[in-house]
């Protein structure tokens, strides 16, 4: 359990996946460049290529990701946020806003 306290340090916000590709020699990778609605995009590497065959659909999508970890090399490629995804089972499922809300927005 964590106090309320230590989830309000937590940093989620709406980011638009502007690229996506598999990381080479890796079944599980993809390097995603994310827009939050700042000055310059991040790199994001995540374990989701098994439920992406094509990449390329993840490119347009906006998603939450925990934009404030610290940031992590994978690879030798720096991961700079983390994507907010469901997985029940075999079932996965990335969390898409409903419309209309841009990138960078804070989730409250």
């Amino acid at each position: 359990m964590i106090s309320i306290e230590d989830f309000k340090k937590t940093d989620i916000r709406i980011g638009t996946i502007r690229s996506a590709e598999r990381v080479p020699d890796t079944d599980k990778l993809l390097r995603l460049t994310v827009d939050f609605g700042e000055e310059s995009l991040r790199q994001v590497i995540s374990g989701i290529a098994a439920y992406f065959p094509d990449p390329q659909e993840l490119v347009g999508r906006s998603c939450p990701f925990v934009t404030n970890l610290e940031p992590r090399v994978i690879r030798g490629l720096e991961s700079q946020a983390m994507i907010v995804a469901a997985l029940a089972g075999d079932v996965f499922s990335l969390l898409e806003p409903s419309g209309g809300i841009p990138a960078g927005t804070k989730l409250t």
